[in-house]
């Protein structure tokens, strides 16, 4: 198994910040101003900070996979950087649940003769662990550490949804859809169909989500749809987007995501086929809710 992570050229980076917020996972901090991976194990490879860096110092490099190792990570990576980047690795694997590693990473520390630079990390950790342990049956939606887009929840009850009548289920609904294939790994950016079109660019969770998917954001547009945390070869996506754009001669590009953070990288995919575009056309982002409700609306 191969793992993608993210690699950053210190020489490029130039501290703007500006990729922080694409990553999703938290696994960026910018510290004594430079960006920094500060946790090997909460970075995903998606890339959605890629497209943020105006200097190009960020890059995607895939390597074999091997188990997570939090000492080899500690002394291969963490240590070198310095006190500062010892404490915000700490903070993150507390941050995160990752209890079991965290108490790793502070043996490493006192294996390698280090004092701890945040002690109070350990007493924060161990206390949101026995937190878990008293609120394990309680009643809430959310569980878990980790990505927000992984967690657990339960809308069966007081979600103020009406079950549907008998008559309603034997209801025909009609489709919106107007061609296939419609994933965008399969679907040929010269395909007639995209000609002159509006695009709706879906995650793939959104038409699971909305219940009114086809009336709602699927009526007059064509379709392509994608998982940006979980599909791979998003450069392909990206060429195949900025043809879209410059010979199919797309009208405008609708990208729909869901609430959940690496969602966004749907749009930084939009954003960097534009960049390598020769045209420009009008991009809407509509975010939707776990629930199937709209969130947020704008031009972007």
């Amino acid at each position: 198994m191969k793992r993608q992570i993210i690699t950053i050229d210190e020489r490029k980076c130039t501290g703007c910040g500006d990729c922080i917020p694409g990553c999703p996972e938290g696994a960026l901090q910018l510290i004594d101003g430079k960006a920094r991976l500060v946790s090997d194990l909460f970075c995903d490879g998606l890339g959605a900070c890629i497209g943020h860096c105006p200097t190009g110092a960020m890059r995607i490099e895939t390597r074999e996979a091997e188990p997570y190792d939090e000492k080899r990570v500690m002394r291969e990576s963490i240590i070198k950087g310095g006190p500062n980047v010892i404490g915000a690795h700490l903070v993150h694997l507390r941050d995160h649940g990752a209890h079991d590693f965290l108490r790793e990473a502070i043996e490493c520390l006192e294996e390698e003769g280090i004092g701890n630079p945040l002690e109070h990390v350990v007493e924060a950790g161990a206390a949101a662990s026995c937190h878990q342990k008293e609120q394990a049956h309680a009643p809430h939606r959310h569980h878990g550490g980790g990505c927000p887009g992984s967690r657990t929840m339960d809308f069966r009850s007081g979600n103020g949804h009406a079950s549907a009548t008998p008559a309603e289920r034997e209801m025909p609904i009609s489709s919106e859809l107007r061609q296939w294939p419609v994933q965008l790994h399969l679907v040929s950016p010269l395909a007639p169909y995209f000609e002159g079109s509006d695009l709706l660019l879906a995650a793939d969770c959104v038409a699971f989500a909305a219940g009114d998917f086809h009336r709602r954001l699927l009526r007059g547009k064509t379709l392509a749809v994608a998982c940006p945390k979980l599909d791979s070869g998003m450069d392909v996506y990206v060429e195949k987007l900025a043809a879209m754009i410059d010979r199919a001669r797309i009208n405008t590009i609708t990208v729909a995501i869901m609430e959940v953070p690496c969602c966004g990288g749907l749009v930084s995919i939009v954003s960097e086929a534009l960049k390598r575009a020769s045209r420009k056309v009008p991009v809407r982002k509509i975010v939707i809710g776990v629930q199937g409700d709209t969130l947020g609306e704008e031009w972007v």
